[in-house]
This record gives C-alpha cells, structure tokens and sequence, in this order.
C-alpha cells in the first residue's frame, strides 16, 4: 500500500530531527468494530452495504476501461477529497488524495462543517483526463483539479471558476466533445422561501479551462414547486438512449433526502418528470422501526459498467435511538433498474438492503484498510503512515522512529473552535467499536495534555489522556472543555488508553503498562457526538492528540 511519506506533500510534515522521549509518543493503535448489519451471512455472489463505512459522504464515481474511482467529502479535514480505486465497485482501495497539498486546500479558520464539499470525479475520453470539480466553502467557492494519472497524486493546483455562485458541481461531457458544469446555484427570479435553490448550467472551455456563454437554469425549487420542496442540490447529469437525464437530491441532507430525475431531449433543457415516479430514492416514509434501518439517504452517482450494468452510489446513515448516528454519512450501492425509461434505484417504501447481488464484475482483490464488515486492526506507529489517517485543518507535525510517533504538540485544544490542534485520528466506522492506543507521555509544563479523543466537532469531543496539572500527572477525562474525571497517574509507566462505543454509551478506561486489568474512568454520553445534536456533517474521528 501506498504510504503518505511517499508523497512529497507528507514527506515535510515528518521532521528530520531525532526523536526523544520527550512529549506525547504514540507506539501503537488498535481499532475492532462490531455492528448488527455486518453480522448477515454473504455469499460469494453478495456484498455488504455500506462499501464505505463511517464518515465517507457524497460518493462521485467515474470509469475508465475496466478501472473505476470514487471520491468523498472531508469538509475541514486534511488532506482532502479521499480517491479510491475498485475493478469491481464493491472492494475499494485508497490510492491516495486528490487535494494532498497545502496550495490545494486552504482550512485555516474553517468551520468544521465548512471546507471540501461534495466533490464530482469524471474521466473525458475526449482528452483522456479526469476532473474533480468541488466546492471550499468559506475558501475559493467552485474550483476544478485536472490529472492524466490519478494514481500519480499529481493533480494540478484549483482551476477557479468565480462565475458558479453556488454549490455542488459536476461535469457532463458530451458525445459532441463539449463539456458542462452543472450546479446548484440561487434561483434566477430569486430566492421565494427558505430552501429555495435551482440547478444551473454552464458550458465549460476545457483548452482554456474557463466557463462560457450565458448561466442556464434548468431547474427551480423542485419537482413540486407549489410544496417548496427544500435543497434541490448535487445534481448530475447523463446521457442514456439519446435523451439526457438530470438527477439531483432533494429535501436536505436529513431524513426526508431523497433522489429526483427529470428527462430532456437537449442538455439544456426543457427537463420534464410528468412521466416519472418520482422520487427514485427516498427511506423517508418507511416504519421507524426496522431492523438494519437507513435513513437519509439521496446524493446519488450512476455509473455504467463495461457489460452495461448501471449502479448508483449514493449516501445514507446507520441511526440508533431514533435519528442519531456518529458514524457520519456512508457510501452505499445499489443496482438501478431502467425498465420504465428512467433509472429507479429504489422504489418507495423499499428499504436498503444491508447484503445485495454484486456487480457482473471478477472480485477485485485489494490490500487496504477494511472499508467495511466487522473487523480488527492494529497499527503499528513506528512504520509510515497509510491513507486512513487524517488531520484537523492542517498537518500535524510528528515524526516516527523505534519507539513509535511523536506528536509535537501545539498551543490549541480541540474545544477551541477553528484553530489547527495536533490531532491525528481515524473513522469510527461501528455504533460498536473499540479504539486504543499506548502513550508514552512525559510533559514539563501545567496544562500539556495528550491523549485519545472521540472527536465530532469543537463542541462535541471526549478526551482520555494524561495531563500535568498542579498537583502533578493525571488521568483524566475531558467533556470537551469540562473536567469530568481525574485520578493520579504513574509517571514513570506508559499507559494504554480505550474508548469502547456502545451505541449511545462511552466508556472511558485505561491501564499502565504492568497492569492486567482496565480501570473505568468514566462514561459520557454518545448522543452528544451525534450529528442530530452536534450538527454538521462528518462523523465521529478517534484520534491520537496532544496540545501544550
């Protein structure tokens, strides 16, 4: 597997001096998760939904030959924008990031829930070149990279495209050899009512790397303007049997998304769905109760496989207790059917299956991280670091060797909103999952903290660590800023820290290294990280951190 420390971008966070025993060393990092969706018996024949757990949104894939590439929202994490690589779109396998430098992606001061918004990736057989058009929200809005290679991680720096004045887009190349961003944008008469949005159209000069002629609006509020639909938003757009189809999500990112389409015989328009069922994508009116329940689902992507299959990634949430959920919103797949002329990828009132038919594709065998499933790892800190790892805003400074990763630490806590703490995490991808790691920490100063942290946003975080306070080394636990727990720790020992999820419930414990058993610290409360009361949109980060 590819390692950061082969990238330019990461080889100069990794420091070139020799390390001591001095401050936070991390030596090794386990995570197991465990959930009832992945307990189902699969066949040969079957997959598992969700192919990407935890905090995977906004799925975008394209095809070139028999090679295909996904891509995924990281809003304010660093580096930006995962790029996976699949044969067979079930097994994925991370082969770096589209936006792995600092004169790509600019988070200082972002919200949490700001940054790389819904990214689109599109190969242009015209020109052999792939695309991934995004949005930095709070940065420099609508943007295009373009690469020959993705496997290289060379992409080029943002191409600007000031004139989109909205969200959302994405490319459609045409048979004709021109090319189009299509967006979602403020409405031409303007805005009637909270929500109100429209998808907009632009012609793209791909030689000049510039949008051309006049915006078109080809789609206002919804398919039923008269009921205000909200957020018609990542719209794409396809060419299938001569006519072109517009797909776009609607109702907001909650429990009433859902997936619209609408048909033209010109790409721009006039779309019409007087003939369609829509929505072709919605969980929103099936029974609260259900077993492997998924909820919010809509930002679909369709994609034809080389024997003409056509499948649809899209986004969807595992709640517990109602609508809470801290695994973030996951990648899910499913066939779509075009027997009615249209493309349906789930009829209304169908739940999504947690195990499916897989695609008429040979198993592509990959050597990665797990994306999905119940499953274990342990990381061992002393060899480079892989792609599953991310950093808040901007990289953390650390460096590695026998004894494991130091992370220099900086003057920020995790509570303290928009500032670039030493925070390097990964996905909590289970409701049921436990993440530990063993700390060397020996710090010369009141306040140096370093630990583990379940980390949603500023305000929704836990912490389990050592801290120096005035009374000496202590384990303690942190409710974001709020002391919760704290007892004597023993300086001379390294400790093993655990946070085990249970649901709603955290359990907070640790051991020195001569010890047997775990020592409870303390439980908090899951709801808190959930994104029904902390807001936003990404998931829970279990994360090593260290701050002075």
């Amino acid at each position: 597997m590819k390692r950061f420390t082969l990238l330019l971008a990461f080889a100069a966070i990794v420091c070139a001096c020799g390390q001591t025993q001095d401050g936070a060393v991390f030596s090794s990092f386990y995570y197991a998760g465990e959930d009832a969706c992945f307990a189902h018996e699969v066949s040969a024949s079957e997959f598992q939904n969700p192919v990407l757990a935890g905090f995977f949104p906004d799925p975008s894939v394209c095809r070139k030959g028999d090679d295909y590439f996904m891509v995924n929202s990281t809003f304010s994490y660093f580096p930006g924008v995962p790029i996976q690589h699949s044969k067979d779109l079930v097994h994925w396998e991370q082969i770096g990031y589209v936006l792995n430098r600092e004169s790509q992606l600019q988070l200082d001061s972002a919200h949490i829930a700001w940054g790389v918004y819904a990214p689109d990736i599109q190969y242009n057989e015209a020109n052999e070149t792939f695309y991934m058009v995004n949005t930095i929200v709070m940065g420099i809005n609508n943007f295009y990279v373009k690469t020959k290679d993705p496997f290289a991680g060379n992409w080029s720096d943002p191409i600007l495209l000031p004139e989109l004045d909205g969200i959302d887009p994405s490319f459609f190349f045409d048979e004709d050899g021109k090319a189009y961003i299509v967006y979602n944008g403020d409405p031409l008469e303007g805005n009637k009512y909270d929500g109100h949005r429209a998808i907009k159209l632009y012609e793209v000069d791909l030689e000049k790397d510039k949008v051309v002629g006049e915006c078109v609006q080809l789609l206002s509020a919804g398919i039923k303007p008269e009921e205000e639909p909200q957020w018609i938003e990542g719209p794409h757009i396809y060419k299938h049997d001569g006519k072109y189809f517009l797909m776009a999500a609607e109702g907001g990112t909650g429990t009433n998304h859902s997936e619209v389409i609408l048909v033209a015989d010109n790409v721009k328009g006039p779309y019409t769905h007087v003939d369609i069922e829509n929505p072709i994508l919605t969980q929103r009116t099936l029974p609260e109760e259900r077993t492997d329940k998924v909820t919010s689902t809509g930002h679909a992507d369709l994609i034809w496989t080389q024997n003409g299959e056509c499948w649809a990634f899209f986004l969807g949430c595992r709640p517990y207790d109602g609508d809470n959920y801290n695994t973030g919103r996951e990648t899910f797949l499913l066939p779509v059917d075009w027997s009615k002329g249209y493309p349906v990828i789930l009829p209304d009132g169908e739940a999504v299956p947690a195990v499916c038919k897989r695609p008429n594709l040979p198993e592509y065998q990959v050597n990665d991280y797990p994306k999905n499933g119940n499953f274990k790892w342990t990381y061992d800190l002393t060899q480079p670091l892989d792609y599953r790892w991310l950093f808040l805003r901007k990289p953390a400074q650390y460096s590695q060797d026998k004894n494991g990763l130091k992370l220099e630490p900086r003057e920020w806590k995790i509570y303290q909103e928009f500032t670039n703490p030493a925070l390097l995490g990964v996905r909590q991808q289970h409701q049921n999952f436990i993440a530990s790691t063993k700390l060397s920490f020996h710090p010369t100063s009141v306040g140096e903290i370093a630990g583990l942290a379940a980390f949603q946003n500023e305000n929704a975080n836990f912490t389990i660590g050592e801290e120096m306070t005035e009374n000496g080394l202590q384990i303690v636990l942190y409710d974001c800023d709020a002391k919760v727990g704290a007892e004597a720790a023993e300086a001379d020992k390294d400790v093993y820290l655990k946070i085990t999820g249970q649901g709603p419930k955290y359990y907070f414990e640790y051991r020195f290294e001569d010890a047997k058993d775990w020592k409870m610290l303390g439980v908090l409360d899951g709801h808190k990280l959930s994104t029904k009361n902390a807001g936003g949109f990404t998931g829970v980060v279990l994360a090593m951190y260290t701050a002075k």
